[in-house]
């Protein structure tokens, strides 16, 4: 009777404080609780992690950068088809003579389809040993006319296809912002549930020392009437000592992840040019994660999704893009350059003449040019070809190679997931059954027919398979963001 009592005053008695590590106490920041807490914490889930991730992080603002910067390269390209305003002066006086005095003026807007240039210039000039060809009416020389490049230049040039290279930067570099935003995700997941484990674990030894720390006083007490012996009570504060160990390491390990998590914390606007870190409430903890199960089709649409738009398989495919651009433009380069340009003339300014007069734009008043150039050997023109193709084979075997890789991680990842799966729950049941061990275990020393070795040793087997059961729920979060990653996409939709 007196060990029953005994027993039932031990379950009785209130939790002793645990004795762990002081941790500082950080600015707070309003989080939105979630999911049943103790009354004094705030749950921040890893949704609401995420979404704060996405809204302020450095890297994802940074990340959001790369369109622009592509978009600026287009209006850079666009820069070679901007319209030009030129002229130039010649004039030479010696001896008291005038030799010549020479002006000319013109404006070239150059036109996309065709690589055409449009011209439109006047001139005037006069001197005693003018050359009889720069000859003008006295009134000047207006000319207007175009330039047309034949032959493939006709369908392609340098600046067309530094054009259309540009355009397509702008899938690569969204390609790259989804890339590295995922990367960022993905870190801070695991990060996340890194914390989230930290935190199951701690919260398991506290409870674990708390229990030692009881049953030691009630055990001392014991030794004192002489109902136990008094190694007993050795053997109860070395099981304190060792739990009081166990918990200041995991505070440790609590700490300094929750200081990761808060690594990826910031806070601002979009005027804002530098966003600013914060910090999170003592109060603040993770949720616990329930594994919950993946729908069987979510690997299907994962594969299908990796095969079409994984950020690494967009950008192989826009640099494929490109290098037929660039194939194209250099096997252009192995034919003659020709380029014929043709102008209509009249003298003096357009407005002070009719159309159609003798000295106005007519037909018969024209000016008409045609330059060829054709290297012999084309050896400077011959290498880049052959180099433009080589690059587009070897970007055809990277591409192959990617795929399969990619499709295969795919296939890796959800694997581990499935295997953390099917042990959750064996360690759930392993968690259950060893539990009602240390009960039954409990109830046989309360009558003594247990020895507080077994009693320690069941309990200590229990907290082992809780801190493994806490670290595979940590583990199976972490695998699924790294399946999506895997795939290539994140679990939450990403703002442009």
């Amino acid at each position: 009777m007196n060990r029953f009592l005994i027993w039932l005053a031990l379950t009785l008695v209130p939790l002793a404080p645990a004795a762990v590590l002081g941790q500082p106490k950080p600015a707070p920041v309003p989080v939105q609780p979630a999911g049943p807490a103790a009354p004094d914490t705030t749950v921040f889930t890893a949704a609401d992690f995420y979404q704060a991730i996405v809204r302020y992080h450095p890297l994802v603002r940074l990340a959001r950068t790369l369109p622009e910067g592509a978009r600026l390269a287009i209006q850079e390209a666009r820069g070679a088809f901007d319209p030009k305003l030129g002229g130039s002066y010649d004039r030479k006086h010696f001896n008291d003579q005038l030799y010549f005095d020479k002006w000319y003026g013109g404006l070239t807007v150059p036109v996309a389809p065709g690589g055409i240039d449009l011209k439109a210039g006047y001139e005037q000039a006069s001197g005693k040993y003018l050359n009889p060809e720069s000859t003008v009416p006295t009134a000047g020389l207006a000319s207007v006319g175009l330039k047309v490049p034949l032959g493939p230049a006709l369908l392609i040039d340098a600046r067309r296809n530094a054009l259309r290279q540009a355009q397509l930067g702008t899938t690569l570099a969204d390609a790259d912002r989804l890339k590295q935003i995922n990367k960022v995700l993905f870190d801070a997941a695991k990060t996340y549930w890194d914390w989230a484990r930290a935190y199951q674990q701690y919260q398991l030894l506290r409870a674990g020392y708390q229990v030692a720390d009881t049953r030691f006083l009630a055990v001392r007490n014991r030794s004192l009437i002489g109902d136990v012996a008094p190694i007993d009570t050795t053997e109860a504060l070395i099981t304190v000592q060792d739990r009081q160990v166990q918990l200041q390491q995991a505070a440790v390990d609590l700490a300094n992840n929750r200081l990761r998590v808060v690594a990826y914390l910031w806070t601002g606007s979009d005027a804002e040019a530098q966003p600013r870190p914060v910090d999170l409430a003592e109060s603040v903890v993770p949720e616990a994660g329930p594994a919950q199960a993946i729908d069987s089709t979510l690997l299907a649409n994962l594969l299908d999704r990796a095969a079409s738009a994984h950020p690494d398989l967009v950008k192989l495919t826009v640099k494929g893009q490109q290098l037929q651009l660039d194939t194209r433009y250099k096997r252009s380069l192995l034919f003659p350059k020709i380029a014929l340009q043709a102008s209509v003339l009249s003298a003096g300014p357009v407005s002070d003449l009719e159309v159609g007069t003798p000295y106005g734009f007519r037909a018969d008043n024209h000016k008409v040019s045609l330059d060829l150039a054709f290297p012999l050997l084309l050896r400077a023109e011959r290498s880049q070809y052959q180099q433009a193709r080589l690059k587009t084979r070897q970007l055809d075997l990277e591409r192959q190679q990617t795929s399969r890789s990619i499709l295969n991680e795919v296939q890796a990842s959800w694997n581990t997931l499935q295997a953390l799966n099917d042990q959750l729950r064996v360690q759930e049941l392993t968690v259950l059954r060893q539990r009602q061990l240390v009960t039954a275990e409990q109830q046989k020393f309360a009558l003594g027919e247990s020895s507080l070795f077994l009693v320690n040793t069941r309990e200590t087997k229990l907290i082992d398979l809780e801190l493994k059961l806490a670290e595979l729920r940590a583990k199976y979060q972490q695998s699924v963001a790294a399946l999506w990653y895997a795939a290539g996409t994140a679990q939450l939709p990403i703002p442009d």
